[in-house]
Formats: structure tokens, C-alpha cells, sequence
């Protein structure tokens, strides 16, 4: 919503025509002869020797699974090998070009991404930085195991180590580039650029451009590569990173160097097939992928569809490609045109396609064509081609039955260390920056015009007399979120911030209202409405060593970004074997008043998600000390805010909310109110109603509440209450999200274990009703309201003499709504 772009209606409404430029198909014509003058012997060797790799690993991997064995050795992998035979010459063509500073991301089929990129990266490699980058991964250990007895170059070693590693972490060996916990789908190098590949298709999409990001936000050198399936082009990752990345304000608004396109290459692997399904004429309609570029911005995506069973086309354009990137003109879409010969794993009897299909690519076969090219000019011998083949299969298989030995390349032991994954699942880090250097702001923190206001604010919500200062003069929970995040802006140089209406609007909830006089464009910005791509986009950021604010508007919105919230957000850092940090605290902000699917509290759901730090501070207090420490570390955190309380004042801390910086340890509960006779145990917004119930419960019937604050779901120290429980003997654990299924109930079994001896009753959960929530008219039927409190008490816990109970707690109701599934 930038005031600067003018829509003119009159310009608008004009007649015309939208006009398409021809999108290349398959120009490139050369062949080795050709291209003579343009590549070195070594070169165009190198290109031969690297799809012999990756032909004979897939090839091992394709036996070891359908035989057992491989060269006469037993081995049982039970784990996944989706292959890609046929497609050597568009993983090596791709990665011929790339640096150790461009960044490629694969999918579930890309072991030979990782064989062509670590490939091309050892070639250009020093042998020095070469030899520091194999002894200073994991302390050496993957390296000590390849030069036990070899006496050979830096270069060959470094083959080795690429080939073991990749193949240890497939047959999840603590030696594997991520100590085995990642596996076929998920393997990766990052010092060889070699970023995360994605079991989830199309996973890549967005988390790629977040690594663009990354780069043009931190002036940091290079390309990023999304190595995408053409099936993969109907996912929601796919369309919302593109169109995250083709947004029209890097060109248009971002100033100075920052200005121009985000350096990413969608690089769409068309082997033809999504699994079974034929992409062209059955399950898509773009009959070629390049075609959707003309869709996306003016300039088409520089989208070209080259033929991936040349390497040469494939390397012709990424040189092409990199022009582009380097003319600040990305991003770029590429459709590589290639063919699996394998199914979509060894198991997979490809019933879909015929025999005589499949023979027809295989003899066009692009490693034996560019081997007769390379010995029709004279480049090679066949003898020679011979050598480098029969080389290939000798250190494959030394490799191989190095990686099976369970001596130097054991399993993870856990009946040794049970925990290990549990201590892998966080980073637990404190970190005041990111990256070294000064943060690029607009103006110094003190001549901020909303730090100005803040100063004039009570930070206590109560003046000496007890009574309450005005809404307007009050430090209120938006404040102290403001607060926490401008401090750290002014700290972290590679913190950024980004989502729907955060730029200009100051956030739908004004929470950043007053960033946008402080920071340039790049550190705060509005996104597309694409949650999915604001998350993942996040995470690729994140990933790439930078530290994140992204923003959900509404908690609901939580169902867009499913996947990158569940299968991505929480799982790289153990899955990496701690290679990645994830330092992305996600704001989500909990609706009200505006019914089913703009106010629905989903805390439970992502609490239930191992790998997540789930937080959800109420009071100005604790929000801001919350988030700091939230900021102030490397691990997800989903900051959970109610739109109910973002202009409420601060209530329980005596000497107000400090105007320095503090923390508040996540994970740690806190009493509210002191009590003797019953504890509360709230979660979210809920504690106001049940502070207003406990008030009740002391003036009509002279019980004494002891009212506690979660503040944190995950994690959750339960010592607080089990103290209190001792006290009290009796507990309601309450918030606002649906009873069934919720982590009220989570907290309820693990109350009722821990403080069994010490419960007069079984705990009681106190949640919202299971029905859509409803208009803010009738909400008082579905939240929690004050009166449930003593209505369940008195029907589950102890009888309050004289009480009229409003809502029905009995067990028969109970047994009624679970039978009718409300």
C-alpha cells in the first residue's frame, strides 16, 4: 500500500491487449565438437566422469534394493531410493556452472543434484579449502574414514568423501553428512553448497527463495537453485514461492543496491512423470512447464524449456541464466526436459508407461551420446571412457562397503544414548546477532516517534491509589511486543520482518506501527496473502544463517501453511544432525469477535508438533520478555498474541514493565494471583475470565484461588504447579481452544500423574465448546466464561453451598456431547 504508486484510474481502465513473447524450446544444437574453443579437455571430461557417478550410485543403490547386494556384498536397505537414472546429464549440467556460493535445494530424487553439485564444487575448490572444509566437517569423523589407507590427490579424497558421505547418510550411518537422520530424501552439504533436499514435493519451492532472500538481503555473492519436480508445479510451495518471488517491489520500491529481483532459479526437473501420473496430457494442462513463466511478470520468468539429456544445453543455459541473475532481472524459470528410466522407487513396476517408451529414451541415452561425442572430436578415446568408468565403479564400491561396515560407520547407538535425538531436536543458543556488522536503520532507536510516545506511557496499569490510568496512557501488550522487536532490529543486522500489511499499515494490530519509519525496505516489507510461502520462505532464510519475524495475521490462517509449520518449521535443525539452526520466531495472532474462521485458537496444534517452542504471553510483562527470548536464541518459536488483550495494560508486575532489555526463560509458568483453597492453570487470554472467577469464588463462597499463567506450552516446566497442587489439592486447567483434543487435556494427564498423591480430584479441563465458534453476539456460549469456572467446580470437584450452575459440567452431559461428537 505504498502512497508513492498512484492507481490511476483512467490508465486502468484503458483498452488493450496483454502481449507474450515466444518462449524458447529446445534451441540449443551443439555438440562437443562445437563447443571445443569454449571448454577444456578437463572440463568436458569432468562432465562425462560426473553422470558415470552418478549413473553407477543410482544404479548401486537400484540392486542393493531389488537384490540385496551389490557386487557380490549382501545389504539390506530398508529405507527409501527414489532414483534418477536417465537423468544424469540435467543434475550434472546444472551444477557445472554453480559455485561453492550458489545454493541448490533438491526433492525426494536427488541424490544426483548432490553428487553433480559436491562434484562441481571439489573441482573448483583449492586444495587447501578443500582439505580445511573435509577436516573441519563433524570434527574430521567422515573424513577420517575415506583417507584410512589412501594415498592419493586432495581431489580423489574429496571424491570420496563426497560419494561416502552421501551414501553413510543414506544408509543412516553417524558418519552421513547429518549423522544419519536425515536419509535418502532429506541429505545434504552445505559447505559444498549443497543445501537441504525435501521429501515433501514441491518443499523446496518456497524454502529456496527464502535462501534467495537471505542473499540479496545480506549482500551475500551467488545464485539459489530450486531443484523442483514437474509434477511438483501444482503444489502450493511451488506457486507461492514463485510468486513470493517475483514480487514487483524488489524492482520498484526497494532502494539503491537493494533494488532489482531475487537471485533464484526454479529449476523444474522434467523427467515427465509425478510418480505414475503423466504431467503432459493427464494430470497437468501446461503441456510444457516453461509455459506458466508467461503467467508470472512481465518478463515471463525468462522462462526456456532446454534439453536436459544434453549436458551442454543445460550448461549453456545456466551461463545464459546467470546473466540474468547477475542483471538483478530474477527469478527465472528453466524447464530441464530429462526421463527416469527407474520407476519412482525400486518397487515401483512402472504398469503406467510402456516397455516400449522406456527403451526409446534409453536409446537416446545421454551418457553414451556425449561420450561418442567426446570421442567423434577427438577429446577422448573409447578406451579412455572405459578407464574413467571402470575407476568409477572401484571407488563406488570401496566406497559402499566402507559405508556398510558398522566398525567405522556405525548406526547411531541409541540403547547407548536413548536421549540423543531428544537432545538434537533444539539448539538451544543465545545469540545476539546473526551476522556480524551494523544494522542498516533509518534513524538512531531514541528519535523513533513511537519510542517517543512509549516514553510517556505508564508501564503499570494502576496509579499509587489502585486505580487505572486510560487505555491511552497505558503501556499496553502491543508495546511491549513493539518494543522487544525495535531493540533487537537495532542489534541484529540480518533480522527481518515480513508478512501481510506490516509495512506502511504497521501491522493489522499496529503492533509494528513505528518500524516503518525506522527501516529501509529489505528489513521490513509487505508479503503476498501466501502464508504457506511466508512461512517457508522463513525457513530458507533461516537456514542460510539469518534470523526472522515472520507473521500469520489470524491463527486460522494456520491451516495455509501446514507444511512448512509441521514437516518443515520444526524438523530441520535434528534432521540436519544439528548442521541448521532455525531462528524464525512466527507471530500468530489469535482472533476475536469475527466467528469461525477468524477466531479459533490452534495452539494445540502446533504444540503437538515435536521441534517447535510454543509460547503464548497475556500480560505487557511478560510478552516483552518473552520475546526477547524468543529473539535471542536459534530454535522456532511460534509467539502466539490475542487480539482480545493487545490493548491491555500491565497488571500483575509491581514496578511496571522495565524500559531496558530483560528475559523471561520460555517454558516457565507463573502465578498471577496467590490462592490456598483451588488452582487455576490458564493458557492464552483465558487468565483475565478466570482472575474475574477466582474474584467470585473468594466474595460468594470464600474459596481461595491460586491462579497461574502458562505463558508457554512447549516447553512447559510443571514444578509450579505441582507445588500449588500440593497446596490446594485440586486443579481446572482452561483456555480458549476447543476441549477435545486440546493441550488442556495434555496438561490434565500429566497433572494427574505427577500430583497423584497430592489431588483430592482428578484435574478438570475447561475449554471452548466443540462447534464453530460463533459472532462475537454469541461467544459467551462458546469461550470460557467466569461462571464455568464455578460451575465446574461444583459439579466436578467440590459442591459450592448454595450454587446455581448456568452451564451443564455433569457426566452425563459429558457422555451426551461425546456421543453426539460436540
Amino acid at each position: 500500500m505504498p502512497k508513492v504508486q498512484f492507481l490511476d484510474p483512467t490508465e486502468s481502465r484503458k483498452s488493450g491487449d496483454i502481449k507474450f513473447s515466444p518462449i524458447p524450446v529446445n534451441k540449443y544444437n551443439k555438440v562437443v565438437k562445437d563447443e571445443l574453443g569454449n571448454f577444456t579437455q578437463e572440463e568436458l571430461v569432468r562432465i562425462y566422469h560426473d553422470m558415470v557417478v552418478i549413473r553407477e550410485f543410482e544404479t548401486m543403490l537400484n540392486l542393493i534394493k531389488t537384490t540385496g547386494e551389490y557386487n557380490g556384498v549382501a545389504y539390506n536397505h530398508p529405507g527409501p531410493a527414489h532414483l534418477s537414472i536417465g537423468q544424469e546429464a540435467a543434475a550434472v549440467g546444472m551444477a557445472f556452472t554453480l559455485t561453492v556460493d550458489d545454493f541448490i535445494f533438491g526433492s525426494h530424487r536427488s541424490h544426483g543434484e548432490i553428487l553433480a553439485k559436491g562434484l562441481s564444487a571439489i573441482a573448483k575448490l583449492s586444495e587447501s579449502e578443500l582439505s580445511n572444509i573435509m577436516k573441519d566437517f563433524f570434527d574430521g569423523a567422515t573424513l577420517d574414514v575415506v583417507k584410512k589407507n589412501f594415498n592419493g590427490s586432495v581431489k580423489e579424497l574429496g571424491r570420496r568423501f563426497l560419494i561416502y558421505g552421501t551414501l553413510s547418510e543414506i544408509f543412516a550411518r553417524e558418519t552421513g553428512f547429518n549423522k544419519g537422520l536425515g536419509g535418502s530424501m532429506h541429505a545434504f552439504f552445505t559447505p559444498f553448497g549443497v543445501y537441504p533436499n525435501n521429501a515433501i514435493v514441491g518443499g523446496s519451492g518456497d524454502i529456496a527463495v527464502g535462501a534467495a532472500l537471505f542473499k540479496k538481503v545480506n549482500r551475500r555473492p551467488g545464485l539459489v537453485v530450486a531443484n523442483i519436480g514437474d509434477a511438483s508445479m501444482a503444489c502450493g510451495p511451488v506457486w507461492e514461492g514463485i510468486t513470493f518471488a517475483a514480487m514487483d517491489q524488489f524492482a520498484k520500491l526497494w532502494p539503491d543496491d537493494m533494488k532489482g529481483g531475487l537471485p533464484v532459479i526454479f529449476n523444474v526437473m522434467n523427467n515427465q512423470y509425478g510418480m505414475g501420473g503423466q504431467t503432459s496430457g493427464e494430470t497437468m494442462g501446461y503441456g510444457m512447464a516453461a509455459r506458466v513463466g508467461a503467467g508470472v511478470n512481465e518478463y515471463q520468468m525468462h522462462a526456456e524449456r532446454v534439453d536436459g539429456f544434453n549436458p551442454l544445453a543445460v550448461i549453456d543455459a545456466y551461463k545464459r541464466k546467470r546473466k540474468v541473475i547477475d542483471d538483478k532481472k530474477g527469478p527465472v524459470l528453466l524447464e530441464v526436459l530429462t526421463y527416469r528410466y527407474s520407476g519412482h522407487s525400486p518397487s515401483d513396476a512402472s504398469s503406467y508407461r510402456s516397455k516400449e517408451e522406456v527403451e526409446a529414451w534409453q536409446a537416446q541415452d545421454s551418457i553414451i551420446a556425449y561420450g561418442k561425442q567426446l570421442v567423434d572430436a577427438g577429446v577422448v578415446t573409447a578406451k579412455e571412457l572405459g578407464v574413467i568408468s571402470e575407476d568409477v565403479k572401484a571407488v563406488l564400491f570401496d566406497m559402499f562397503k566402507l559405508s556398510i561396515d558398522p566398525i567405522v560407520s556405525p548406526v547411531m547407538d541409541i540403547h547407548k544414548t536413548p536421549e540423543r535425538i531428544g537432545e538434537m531436536m533444539f539448539s538451544n543458543q543465545s545469540v545476539d546477532a546473526m551476522l556480524p556488522g551494523k544494522p542498516e536503520v533509518n534513524h538512531p532507536m531514541a528519535e523513533n516517534p513511537r519510542v517517543k510516545q512509549l516514553r510517556t506511557k505508564e508501564r503499570f496499569a494502576f496509579d499509587k491509589d489502585g486505580k487505572p490510568f486510560s487505555k491511552m496512557k497505558q503501556y499496553q501488550l502491543r508495546d511491549a511486543i513493539f518494543e522487544a522487536l525495535i531493540d533487537r532490529f537495532y542489534k541484529d543486522p540480518s533480522l527481518i520482518a515480513y508478512g501481510e500489511e506490516n509495512r506502511d499499515w504497521g501491522g493489522a494490530f499496529a503492533v509494528y506501527r513505528g518500524l516503518t519509519e525506522a527501516l529501509p525496505y529489505h528489513r521490513l516489507f509487505n508479503s503476498p496473502i501466501a502464508e504457506a510461502a511466508i512461512v517457508g520462505t522463513a525457513i530458507g532464510y533461516a537456514m542460510c544463517g539469518g534470523r526472522v519475524v515472520p507473521e500469520i495475521m489470524y491463527c486460522d490462517f494456520l491451516g495455509r501453511t501446514g507444511d512448512e509449520v509441521f514437516n518443515q518449521l520444526p524438523k530441520w535443525q535434528a534432521m540436519s544432525g544439528n548442521v541448521l539452526k532455525m531462528p524464525v520466531v512466527m507471530r500468530v495472532s489469535v482472533g476475536s469477535k469475527y466467528g469461525a474462521q477468524h477466531s479459533q485458537d490452534w495452539t494445540s496444534l502446533v504444540a503437538h508438533i515435536p521441534g517447535l517452542k510454543v509460547v503464548f504471553p497475556v500480560t505487557p510483562y511478560d510478552a516483552k520478555g518473552i520475546m526477547n527470548s524468543a529473539l535471542q536464541g536459534t530454535d522456532p518459536v511460534v509467539f502466539f498474541e490475542s487480539q482480545r488483550i493487545y490493548d491491555i495494560g500491565e497488571q500483575f508486575h509491581e514496578g511496571g514493565v522495565p524500559e531496558g532489555y530483560y528475559e523471561i526463560p520460555l517454558g516457565e509458568p507463573d502465578i498471577k494471583k496467590k490462592g490456598e483453597d483451588i488452582t487455576i492453570l490458564t493458557i492464552g487470554a483465558t487468565l483475565y475470565r478466570a482472575l474475574d472467577a477466582a474474584k467470585l469464588l473468594e466474595d460468594k463462597y470464600g474459596m481461595s484461588a491460586e491462579v497461574i499463567d502458562a505463558r508457554s506450552l512447549v516447553p512447559f516446566n510443571y514444578e509450579l504447579v505441582i507445588e500449588s497442587v500440593k497446596k490446594t489439592g485440586r486443579i481446572i486447567i482452561s483456555g480458549d481452544a476447543t476441549g477435545r483434543g486440546s493441550f488442556l487435556n495434555d496438561l490434565a494427564r500429566n497433572i494427574g500423574e505427577l500430583a497423584f498423591d497430592y489431588l483430592d480430584a482428578p484435574p478438570v479441563v475447561v475449554g471452548s465448546r466443540n462447534w464453530i465458534t460463533p459472532a462475537f453476539e454469541l461467544e459467551e456460549i462458546f469461550f470460557p466464561q467466569p461462571d464455568w469456572f464455578l460451575d465446574a467446580i461444583h459439579e466436578k470437584i467440590v459442591p459450592l453451598k448454595g450454587h446455581i450452575c448456568k452451564s451443564n459440567f455433569t457426566d452425563a452431559e459429558q457422555i451426551r456431547r461425546s456421543k453426539l461428537g460436540i
